[in-house]
């Protein structure tokens, strides 16, 4: 009986063995790619890393105190969200309809993540306590059979009808049946590696199971009907923890069988997965997608996933994402690539990615969804390679487009992260009014917000059979061990991403020579590295690793330091937008003008010469310290356009003023405001 099953069956023996989870390797991870052939990383185990100071020190205590409370009480109160109370009726516990989106369960299987992620790391007894009052709900939620989606079960209580025979399971297209059971997979297997019980990995055994059947037996356009494909990375999760093959085979289908019945751009199966030469369609779907067939690439080694993901990779970051790393530029419209396989059909996209450089600013749809899945899609990409350029994309994302998606107390959320916003822009956006405690037409981003916030220790450090890998920078403890089972302890201290000094101390290290892997970021020269005072002699270049082989001791002293001068940044002139217009940068940290701070003249009016200078300033917005950027600008005469849709240059000079500048992700904490992060440019 291996190891799995034993847990399994004895799951009071698992909370034992986890505690001896170095003897297996990183085997509690939030991505268990451990036993991954494929995979050149592993990630550290759930509590591995703690946050002691500093940024991600106060956003993960924000998040533990408010954003986490938060989620649980607004899904499990009826008359905010229905989430929890639609498992109650489908369990038979309580009496009424179904209420909410199709993808309702998904977002309550998310908040048990969050909350199962949270236990992780603080061992709160009462989190434990919620998450095993609800899971019991859900595990009478569920059929026989293995079917769980509360929509559909409440539905055939009350008619009689039944799944298989009827053709009801996934009979619409547009349903979000198996992106909830994605998310179930995923929580399942993340609460199951932090709290060492089986009970939700059992109920999701069983929907996997489910699913194993039906694809057995459902028609090509069944087998599509599968929006928001989520359960690719948790049907490869469940193999990873269950070590059942059957689970791969099924990933591996899901795969194969993409776009083999007419599909649309919009879901991103108009075309077989392999055979993909760009981004097109709804953002969420398409890096949910793509993360999927990077975890089955890091399961079978099929280089034709690896080659598509390249090329869809470059597509997105060097076309069509956002310089704060949003993604997808569409609210609604036409594909690019026009028509479907039918010449008089105009397919529709919404929430999507654009053609190439097409990236207004106002109207960035830019869900914050779509953010976290392009963070999920480059961890996996990271996790397979190495390769710095993935880490860089994962920097970006956490910093700017999915911080912004939660406001700095944790409680209000954006479901869209535009790059402009002005109160005389001519049209209404559906997901206008700043952020909100319950997004009611479409909560789905708050609990993917609020689980990401919960596991980002789990990003910051990867080991490999070389050594240790060191892919972000916080004040934090680690502790863990290395894939030969060594006990590796190190403290890191730094004021990042406000300061480039990052000083790490080993606390305890392998008798054993290893390497240290720093990762150098693409946006900074003229890095230094020092090991106990002396320069570190092997190469440091922008966008890769640095190496540190050598053999360490306790006590041993590293020291980084990461230039971060503020810089302009232009974008390439195909981008019709951004023309003649730059976005300031400091660091890792996107900034932008705000209105609160810069009251006495419209934002528009301001501009920068290239010879603009800033002075990095300590201040505190809603109890939040970051640093803002204070130097001088220029108002162009522009006045008032009134009706106006073209008029003469002015030839009057532009007037020295005064401005501050704060992070892209702080912006909207103060009251209803206008943001630009495009600047016009005076060379």
């Amino acid at each position: 009986m291996n190891r799995c099953n034993t847990l399994l069956r004895y799951p009071l023996l698992a909370v034992t063995l986890m505690s001896l989870s170095t003897a297996w390797g990183q085997t509690n991870a939030l991505v268990n790619t451990s036993k991954s052939k494929f995979a050149r990383l592993e990630s550290s185990d759930l509590n591995a890393v703690k946050w002691t100071t500093g940024f991600w020190a106060d956003r993960f205590a924000v998040c533990r105190d408010s954003m986490v409370p938060h989620l649980w009480d607004t899904y499990t109160d009826p008359n905010v969200s229905h989430a929890f109370r639609n498992f109650e009726i489908a369990a038979g516990l309580k009496s009424g309809d179904f209420k909410g989106p199709s993808f309702h369960d998904g977002d309550f299987y998310k908040t048990l993540e969050s909350v199962a992620s949270m236990y992780a790391l603080t061992k709160d007894k009462k989190l434990d306590e919620q998450m095993d009052k609800a899971i019991a709900v859900i595990a009478k939620a569920q059929a026989p059979d293995g079917y769980v989606y509360t929509k559909a079960i409440i539905q055939q209580k009350k008619t009689g009808e039944t799944r298989m025979s009827d053709g009801a399971a996934f009979r619409d297209k547009l349903s979000f049946e198996a992106y909830n059971f994605g998310h179930l997979m995923t929580a399942a297997c993340v609460h199951y590696r932090a709290t060492g019980k089986a009970s939700l990995l059992n109920i999701a055994k069983k929907a996997t199971d489910f699913l194993i059947g039906f694809y057995n037996i459902a028609s090509p356009e069944q087998a599509r009907n599968a929006i928001c494909p989520s359960h690719y990375m948790g049907i490869t999760e469940m193999y990873r923890t269950t070590h059942d093959p059957k689970y791969l085979a099924l990933a591996k289908k899901l795969i194969d069988i993409r776009g083999m019945s007419e599909g649309t751009d919009d879901n991103s199966d108009r075309v077989p997965f392999r055979q993909m030469t760009k981004v097109i369609g709804h953002a969420v779907r398409a890096n949910y997608l793509f993360a999927g067939a990077a975890d089955v690439f890091a399961e079978t080694g099929d280089s034709t996933l690896l080659t598509t993901l390249d090329r869809l990779w470059d597509d997105v970051v060097n076309r069509k994402m956002y310089v704060t790393g949003g993604c997808g530029a569409l609210y609604d419209g036409v594909s690019p690539e026009g028509t479907s396989y039918k010449p008089d059909t105009v397919q529709k996209i919404h929430q999507a990615y654009g053609k190439a450089y097409q990236l207004p600013n106002h109207s960035a749809h830019n869900e914050t969804c779509a953010n976290i899945g392009n963070l999920l899609w480059n961890y996996r990409m990271l996790q397979i390679t190495g390769q710095a350029k993935y880490a860089d994309v994962m920097e970006l994302e956490l910093y700017n487009a999915i911080l912004s998606g939660v406001n700095l107390d944790g409680t209000k959320f954006f479901y869209t992260n535009p790059l402009s916003a002005s109160n005389d822009y001519p049209y209404q956006m559906r997901w206008m009014g700043g952020r909100q405690p319950y997004i009611r037409l479409s909560n789905c981003c708050p609990p993917n917000t609020v689980r990401t916030m919960a596991e980002v220790s789990s990003y910051a450090y990867s080991i490999s059979a070389k050594g240790l890998w060191l892919n972000l920078f916080g004040g934090s403890q680690l502790n863990t061990a290395l894939k030969d089972g060594s006990s590796l302890r190190l403290t890191q201290t730094t004021n990042y991403p406000w300061d480039g000094a990052i000083n790490l101390q080993l606390e305890q290290a392998p008798a054993k020579p290893f390497s240290l892997f720093v990762r150098i970021p693409g946006w900074c020269q003229g890095a230094t590295i020092k090991v106990n005072g002396i320069a570190i002699t092997a190469s440091i270049n922008s966008g890769e690793y640095a190496e540190i082989n050598r053999g360490w001791k306790a006590g041993d002293k590293v020291e980084i330091n990461l230039p971060m001068p503020v810089k302009l940044i232009e974008s390439n002139p195909l981008v019709e937008e951004n023309r003649n217009q730059v976005a300031v940068k400091r660091g890792p940290i996107v900034y932008c003008l705000e209105s609160v701070d810069n009251s006495k003249t419209k934002l528009t009016n301001i501009a920068l010469s290239t010879k603009a200078t800033f002075k990095p300033t300590l201040v505190r917005i809603d109890n939040s310290e970051m640093m803002a950027l204070e130097g001088d600008a220029n108002l162009l005469n522009e006045g008032n356009w009134s009706n106006q849709l073209y008029r003469e240059v002015s030839d009057k000079a532009p007037v020295a003023t005064h401005v501050r500048l704060i992070p892209y992700y702080a912006w909207a904490n103060r009251g209803h405001s206008e943001m630009e992060v495009w600047i016009p440019l005076i060379r």
